[in-house]
């Protein structure tokens, strides 16, 4: 690969990524604007958020049941079983819900975001808008990304509350009862977990849109 070759990539990709970073600052300054269109919010957030939701508890339900049958497999033996309950809400609330939520929605609706607005590319719509003199980001861009940015948090939310059910499930086999369940989950976090638990899949969800 010669100097050329190396010098064209280089320039293609920091086109690209400015061109990123146009578009991005000009969402999150049409976010702030009217008009708002609110029936697109609500219906990029049916689609975004509510169509996710049922994925998103099954991932949850069932990688808290396997947290929760881990940590007592290694709890067991050292008659720590009672910790369960705050070994899974660490793990999943801090660190595992979070990326397991983002992940399924990226997968679910990323690539139908870029569907659905190549479509409108294809189709001419995009070009009508702007003969009638509609902002596009305004219309198109900010809408979704403002469903997203709402979405991602109450999605990790139900996703780490059905994990710590999952978890108790397990857990209600090795004879542990919800009060020494509950009990175990502030011994292991701090209020900078659920803290840093919405703001990861906040970011997430910037990034998926």
């Amino acid at each position: 690969m010669n100097i050329a070759v190396i010098d064209k990539l280089l320039l293609h990709f920091f086109h690209e990524l400015q061109n990123y970073f146009l578009l991005a600052g000009r969402t999150f300054v049409r976010m702030l604007r009217r008009p708002f269109y609110y029936r697109e919010f609500a219906i990029q957030f049916d689609k975004l958020g509510f169509s996710s939701l049922f994925i998103c508890i099954l991932t949850g339900l069932f990688t808290g049941m396997v947290m929760a049958l881990q940590a007592l497999i290694q709890l067991k033996p050292f008659a720590a079983t009672s910790y369960v309950g705050g070994m899974v809400a660490v793990t999943m609330i801090k660190e595992l819900g979070p990326v397991l939520a983002s992940l399924m929605v990226a997968g679910r609706v990323g690539s139908a975001i870029t569907a659905e607005l190549g479509t409108m590319v294809v189709t001419e719509q995009v070009d009508a808008m702007r003969v009638e003199g509609t902002d596009i980001v305004q219309r198109l861009v900010a809408p979704r990304v403002k469903a997203m940015l709402l979405a991602m948090p109450l999605l990790t939310i139900v996703a780490d509350a059905i994990s710590l059910l999952g978890g108790y499930i397990i857990a209600s086999t090795y004879s542990i009862n919800p009060t020494m369940y509950i009990k175990g989950i502030p011994q292991f976090m701090v209020f900078q977990d659920l803290i840093e638990g919405l703001v990861k899949p906040t970011i997430f969800g910037l990034i998926i849109t």
